[in-house]
């Protein structure tokens, strides 16, 4: 400390060093070369609260006393990082701020904090504000002894303080607050159980179209695979896009329109049955997706059945040419982010997960796994989804499964043939598969699929991946927001609830009520 700071009043007093190694031995760390102390970082643990951005290093150290130090509070406060000048250019500072961060994650702190001197501004403060020369230190026109190095660790400068050593000559009393955000901190309380996973068991189904005798044969195959997956210890199933087709063939209409309107008769008896099978075999399904007729209108809706009993629902929003003029399907006017017991997660029926705004919208909101039910007839209209999928897996930093049908449906006009190979995708970074494909099924094979993700490096890829989208993107040029407010943002319960049945009976029911009994 004599050396490193002969300039500014020198080395601590032994009651101080013994003070901090009292209160907190596990946070000073140190570097010895056969036994002789050459670096060392020096920290203490606040409820930064109290203190806010606009303390002093007196101040939040305790005046050197370190009363201040909380072992119940939330944040790493770095005291000190000093290098004998004899063993610098050995990255020693470095090792012992990846030290400090693997204890911040260990202690589960909310970030690390530090005020950091900024020795090279007295060259420039004649002719520029220190707000100025932390953006050129920033940008790398400019490099600065302390700041240089503290940006290069993954610290952002939260705001600049006057005051904060006022006989820092070198920083005319200047200083940069930094911090580094432990992407890992868990602010909720652990619990004995039920804690969120970080290890995560998806399940898909490639299911296969076959003809059906009646609603209780279909509700047998349903469960087949629900049973399947579950018996992995899954934490979830998927099913495709428009998985009860099958059921067209039991109507009697010969046109398309009017026999998908009629086919939408078994959605909601499909929809009970499969939340019945989430809560008693434990898993969250995702089904597919269905056709709704509601108020006059035709829509695709896929339903999350989580395992607490509680159902949500994510209408499609982009129908394709083929669905608007065979059926003259609408598009629905609402995206939702869900929460599950492993995690956010977001569902973008088949077309929906070509358009790149959407799946951006979902992970702003803290998207995870991106799960896209689809049916396509054709390779190409396959390969479009499944580009597309991968795409979004690697600009949203998430992990996307798709799946779709396979086989074929004679009686079933414009849903008589399928293609599909279900697959779970990830981004594409050293820590991830070398060709980004977490698991794929055999094409055209009905199948099931089952991965294991880990979230933990999804947080990795983001503060230290090999290119980190999300945080490189220039929102200061773009940005994507939802424009349109409609009925439907008012009418939608809050996530988790069930949208309650209306009392008054409607056809539809009565139709469903009907077939239930077959």
């Amino acid at each position: 400390m004599d050396k490193v700071y002969s300039n500014m009043e020198g080395a601590w007093s032994a009651n101080e060093f013994a003070a901090l190694l009292r209160k907190f031995p596990e946070g000073q760390i140190g570097i010895e070369d056969n036994g002789r102390l050459v670096a060392a970082a020096l920290a203490i643990i606040v409820d930064y609260s109290k203190f806010g951005d606009k303390h002093t290093y007196a101040k939040i150290t305790g005046n050197g006393k370190f009363d201040t130090h909380d072992p119940e509070g939330d944040t790493l406060y770095g005291v000190d990082v000093f290098v004998d000048p004899e063993y610098r250019s050995l990255r020693l500072g470095r090792r012992l701020y990846d030290a400090r961060k693997e204890l911040c994650e260990n202690l589960n702190l909310r970030a690390m904090v530090a005020g950091g001197r900024i020795p090279g501004y007295a060259a420039y403060a004649g002719e520029m504000t220190p707000a100025k020369y932390v953006e050129l230190v920033r940008n790398k026109e400019l490099t600065d002894p302390i700041l240089t190095f503290q940006l290069a660790n993954e610290f952002h400068v939260r705001k600049i303080i006057r005051g904060y050593l006022p006989y820092d000559s070198e920083s005319k009393a200047y200083a940069t607050l930094l911090e580094w955000i432990n992407v890992y901190y868990d602010e909720e309380t652990d619990k004995l159980i039920g804690n969120q996973k970080s290890n995560v068991r998806i399940g898909i189904v490639q299911w296969q179209m076959r003809a059906t005798a009646s609603l209780e044969d279909f509700f047998q195959q349903i469960e087949f695979f629900v049973d399947t997956v579950s018996g992995y210890k899954a934490d979830c199933v998927l099913f495709p896009e428009f998985f009860n087709a099958p059921m067209m063939a039991l109507v009697e209409e010969r046109s398309a329109s009017a026999a998908i309107r009629q086919m939408s008769a078994f959605t909601e008896p499909i929809k009970t049955r499969m939340m019945e099978l989430a809560v008693s075999y434990n898993i969250n399904v995702i089904a597919g997706s269905m056709p709704v007729y509601e108020d006059g209108m035709l829509y695709n809706v896929s339903y999350l059945c989580r395992r607490d009993g509680t159902v949500d629902e994510q209408y499609k929003l982009h129908v394709t040419p083929d669905e608007a003029s065979y059926w003259g399907m609408r598009g629905g006017d609402k995206i939702k982010c869900f929460d599950t017991d492993f995690g956010k997660i977001g569902i973008l029926i088949c077309y929906d997960a070509e358009f790149p705004e959407l799946s951006r919208l979902l992970s702003d909101q803290g998207m995870k796994i991106l799960f896209v039910p689809f049916w396509t007839d054709t390779k190409n209209a396959y390969q479009r989804v499944r580009i597309c999928a991968q795409a979004r897996a690697i600009e949203n930093e998430c992990y996307v499964a798709i799946t779709g049908s396979v086989g074929n449906l004679p009686r079933v006009e414009n849903m008589d043939i399928q293609y599909s190979q279900s697959a779970v995708f990830s981004p594409s970074d050293f820590a991830f598969p070398h060709d980004a494909i977490v698991a794929e099924a055999t094409p055209n094979t009905e199948m099931t699929l089952i991965a294991d993700l880990d979230l933990d490096l999804l947080k990795d890829l983001n503060t230290s991946g090999a290119v980190r989208n999300l945080r490189d993107r220039r929102k200061d040029l773009y940005g994507v927001s939802w424009v349109k407010k409609t009925e439907r943002d008012d009418e939608l319960l809050s996530q988790g609830e069930e949208r309650q049945p209306s009392t008054k009976p409607t056809r539809r029911k009565v139709v469903a009520a009907a077939l239930s009994t077959d």
